[in-house]
């Protein structure tokens, strides 16, 4: 399998203490890695180190090296590059203050695209691919702040779509919606990764065994365990402790 991502004795700090310690891993192409753990284990904080968003965290300092494709994230002062090819949805879905089209075309917009028909065929396709064209095609001129959480959190999607990233991150997307939601999200995912990579970080053991075609599992800032989901959920870990986490024995 080809190697997407590379990280390379990955640490972090925001100067109070280490948030993640000598983490080592790769991310293939067109797989969804997930990613367990108990909360302050670093899952998030590898994510937005991935994604440089700890450009803007004061007191932030890391070393080690990470490759997309085999080319330093770092590669110079301007991270805009990176944005374009790395979608990030947070946990708690943010609708901006403009129209469902605006919202999904922004990106794009601002990227220098200017052909209307363009835009709105962009628009239906990353909202389709989200899940959601059905639900929101007769109301696009209305305010993206008055959908239902589980819309604004298939919006959140959509919009990351509307670069065409490469590599997906979704940090805790399930957190704030329904069940039924959720599952609808988890269904447009494992067809996306037809097209992209996906890395999912997730509180949820059930739906990291759902989606994951390989879970890792971090604690304490360390990476105790990474293998395919069979291996992991069938107990064949390096670390016990991972087993007791799945188990429900701690965390």
């Amino acid at each position: 399998m080809r190697k997407k991502l590379e990280i390379k004795n990955l640490s972090i700090n925001y100067g109070a203490g280490d948030v993640l310690r000598n983490v080592s891993l790769d991310v293939y192409e067109n797989e969804v890695l997930a990613i367990i753990g108990p909360a302050n284990s670093g899952k998030s904080s590898f994510l937005k180190a991935l994604n440089r968003m700890t450009d803007y965290i004061p007191d932030f300092r890391m070393e080690g090296e990470i490759l997309l494709d085999g080319e330093s994230i770092h590669g110079g002062e301007d991270s805009s590059w990176l944005r374009r090819r790395m979608g990030m949805v947070s946990p708690l879905p943010v609708g901006l203050p403009m129209s469902i089209r605006d919202n999904v075309t922004f990106g794009p917009r601002m990227a220098g695209e200017r052909d209307s028909a363009k835009l709105e065929a962009l628009m239906e396709d990353c909202l389709r691919k989200a899940a959601l064209w059905d639900e929101v095609k007769d109301r696009l001129n209305g305010l993206a702040t008055r959908l239902s959480g589980g819309q604004q959190q298939r919006l959140t999607i959509a919009r990351a779509l509307s670069l065409s990233p490469e590599v997906l991150f979704l940090d805790e997307f399930s957190i704030a919606i329904d069940p039924v939601t959720t599952m609808k999200i988890e269904e447009v995912l494992l067809q996306l990764k037809q097209h992209m990579t996906i890395v999912v970080v997730t509180n949820v053991i059930s739906q990291a065994r759902r989606l994951g075609d390989r879970t890792a599992m971090m604690l304490e800032g360390q990476l105790l365990d990474l293998d395919t989901n069979a291996r992991i959920f069938a107990g064949q870990v390096r670390d016990q402790r991972t087993t007791d986490y799945i188990e429900g024995i701690f965390g």
